[in-house]
């Protein structure tokens, strides 16, 4: 039987990218056969992981331009089942699609917010009269395009290929160095790897909350790579907080950190251990 792995769809997305690159890695390593399964939201496609609708899930859950995806990270407390079973980085090229000829005759420009938001400073120094409109995903925007020579779409190379869409302009993100982090999530717990990702609350908001669960990691000289709060939703100012952590579940420093942990937080959650890829 073959693996199920949902991600963000339609066909030609970075997600779907990401996910063709982990089942090679599979496929080659394990000797698995992977199903591509794409879903129309990442927050559906991490409910069909935490269902148990397939194996697993990969999602996006930060880019080095816009940071964290908010979804992801709130998604992931909802459920709280999921397991980070591998993290893969993957470089990210946008290109703007369209069948009109020139930059000028552009009024509408679709696609994903995330990637709007890194191609932000290119947008308004060439296309400042375009209106920017959010979709789901980055191809979902070409079906807004096909027909209007008025509107573009950012995207990736891969999708103007499958697409056969017209280039009005390539290499648009504004920085060079534009990376994503995925997570491929599943039921199954995780314990080894270089990282291990957590998130909790804190039992009030008040002076030296945070101070104390970050000095029990200081004090065990684990580095924390990366923390980044979200609204509870209970009650205006009060936060979760994520932590990606230096350190496997399997390091007794990390067990005895988790341990006092649960003595200075309401809720603690640990996603799992995990290794870390780049795709090529």
């Amino acid at each position: 039987m073959p693996l199920d792995l949902a991600h963000l769809g339609p066909k030609g997305t970075n997600a779907e990218t990401a996910a063709i690159a982990y089942a090679d890695w599979l496929q080659k390593n394990h000797g698995e056969t992977v199903r591509l399964l794409p879903y129309p939201s990442i927050a559906q496609t991490l409910y069909a992981a935490a269902d148990r609708a397939v194996d697993l899930a990969i999602v996006p859950v930060e880019n080095s331009t816009e940071g964290g995806i908010a979804i992801t990270l709130d998604t992931l407390w909802e459920r709280g089942n999921l397991q980070i079973q591998q993290e893969l980085v993957l470089p990210i090229i946008h290109v703007l699609l369209s069948r009109g000829i020139a930059l000028e005759g552009i009024k509408t420009v679709y696609s994903h917010s995330q990637a709007l938001g890194q191609c932000q400073k290119w947008l308004e120094r060439h296309l400042p009269q375009a209106r920017l409109a959010a979709t789901n995903a980055t191809t979902e925007a070409i079906q807004f395009i096909q027909q209007d020579p008025t509107g573009a779409a950012i995207a990736s190379p891969r999708a103007a290929q499958l697409y056969d869409l017209p280039t009005l302009a390539t290499d648009i993100n504004d920085y060079p160095d534009n990376c994503t982090r995925f997570w491929v999530l599943g039921t199954e717990p995780s314990l080894q790897g270089t990282h291990t990702a957590l998130a909790f609350s804190v039992p009030a908001n008040v002076p030296g909350a945070l101070v104390k669960p970050l000095q029990v990691v200081a004090e065990r000289n684990i580095n924390l790579s990366r923390i980044e709060s979200r609204p509870t939703k209970r009650s205006l100012g009060e936060y979760l907080f994520f932590m990606d952590l230096e350190s496997s579940q399997t390091d007794p420093r990390l067990q005895d950190a988790l341990t006092e942990l649960g003595n200075y937080t309401e809720i603690l959650k640990v996603f799992g251990s995990y290794f870390i890829s780049t795709c090529k």
